[in-house]
């Protein structure tokens, strides 16, 4: 099997590369594996194990009609992580947003369809539905972006599956819940409120703390992925999600005690425009078709996500300084 995965030396992404090539999925035991990734802000090369003779690393743009013409012959399969995924930086601009994910989005799509690849997983997020006050999201809920990147999201989650009603192409869709765990970029809550605490700094906590999301380990989430290439039915929306809701504040503090750090070193800071409150999947679905359920609880993936960040120093601090 031959796997060609979009975005793939970024956080989730390269998570999924690296179980591919130790082939932790028995379906897909000794594929290999073409990764085409920007190399923008958040891509980064020793997020992957370049020596692997399975493993072929491209750096280019999903946006390149005619370099995706070149790669994309022979492969299987295509995983599209590829995007642009920071909230905050779409609303300062959102302009880059839209020409990764939406056009990036179509043109792949053209590519793969004119290259006759078979499966193609969408990689997508719950905001695109927006908020939720109670209960949880089914895969057939109305979106409802709040963002720009929401926003962005959900025109290429319906660009995929309109190339499968008007195509018949392959199409399988996943929208996953928060992710974390070790090599994410430190930007994001978890990555960012660990460093600064490792470092003796204060962490920003967004508002009242109250806004509430559901937490789902990167290793759940890349399993939940290969199910999906697997055995996921063409055209259909998948939802992945982690099972654990936590506040903002409640996440404040697990990190703090795991960081052996007390609230003198939260600074609260004006909440996010448009900050949505409360996102929740019903992973029903990809549990009753596809035997999916997650495996890391939130208490052991946090304690492992802090020690690997106590421990890989030479990683993320570099990334730090170039964006400080």
């Amino acid at each position: 099997m031959q796997i060609f995965v979009t975005g793939g030396a970024g956080f989730i992404g390269s998570a999924y590369v690296r179980a591919l090539l130790a082939d932790d999925y028995a379906g897909a035991a000794g594929a290999s594996v073409t990764v085409l990734d920007l190399l923008s802000y958040s891509g980064n090369r020793a997020n992957l194990p370049l020596t692997d003779s399975r493993l072929r690393f491209v750096q280019g743009d999903i946006s390149d009609s005619a370099l995706l013409r070149e790669l994309l012959g022979g492969h299987d399969a295509i995983v599209h992580f590829a995007a642009e995924s920071h909230v905050d930086r779409s609303i300062a601009g959102a302009v880059p947003f839209v020409t990764t994910n939406v056009l990036g989005t179509q043109v792949l799509l053209d590519a793969a369809r004119e290259a006759g690849v078979g499966r193609f997983v969408h990689v997508s997020t719950d905001e695109v539905y927006g908020s939720i006050e109670e209960g949880s999201w089914t895969e057939t809920w109305p979106l409802a972006p709040n963002s720009p990147y929401a926003a962005s999201k959900a025109g290429s989650d319906l660009l995929a599956l309109a190339a499968h009603r008007t195509h018949g192409m392959d199409v399988v869709v996943t929208r996953c819940s928060n992710n974390y765990g070790p090599r994410q970029f430190p930007e994001k809550v978890i990555p960012l409120f660990v460093t600064n605490l490792l470092d003796g700094k204060e962490v920003p906590l967004y508002g009242d703390g109250g806004n509430i999301r559901d937490w789902l380990h990167v290793s759940d989430h890349c399993r939940g992925i290969q199910l999906v290439l697997e055995k996921g039915r063409a055209g259909e929306v998948y939802h992945i999600g982690g099972g654990t809701e936590l506040s903002n504040r409640e996440l404040t503090g697990r990190l703090l005690e795991a960081c052996g750090a007390g609230w003198d070193r939260v600074r609260p800071v004006a909440d996010r425009k448009g900050h949505d409150r409360r996102y929740s999947l019903d992973i029903t679905k990809i549990g009753d078709e596809l035997g999916y359920a997650p495996r890391t609880g939130i208490v052991e993936g946090l304690a492992a996500t802090v020690a690997w960040y106590r421990d890989n120093r030479q990683w993320w601090e570099p990334l730090k300084a170039r964006t400080a």
